[in-house]
């Protein structure tokens, strides 16, 4: 795994970058400016998300503007798949 991101830092959407892990399991970082009501649910998403992928153990920074939890996964698919090199689109 290299270190790769993907999503931008415009309203309604999340920046999402992924590296490897220092430690074994998922470290995630959020800062998002709705962590206070969502923040539990942000971070879940991108745990399922990874899981489902396969991924384990990395270490994830997520910057949230206000995405919705669709956009979360297509970020966090897209910089895995730049991470890894593993297309999951086939």
């Amino acid at each position: 795994m290299k270190e790769a991101m993907a999503g931008t830092l415009e309203s309604g959407d999340i920046l999402v970058q992924i590296s490897p892990a220092d430690a074994p399991g998922l470290q995630i970082e959020l800062d998002s400016t709705v962590a206070f009501q969502f923040g539990k649910q942000i971070k879940k998403v991108i745990t399922e998300t990874l899981e489902g992928l396969d991924i384990h153990d990395a270490r994830v920074k997520a910057t949230d503007k206000g995405a919705l939890d669709c956009t979360i996964r297509a970020r966090v698919t897209a910089a895995a798949v730049r991470a890894t090199g593993v297309d999951v689109w086939k």
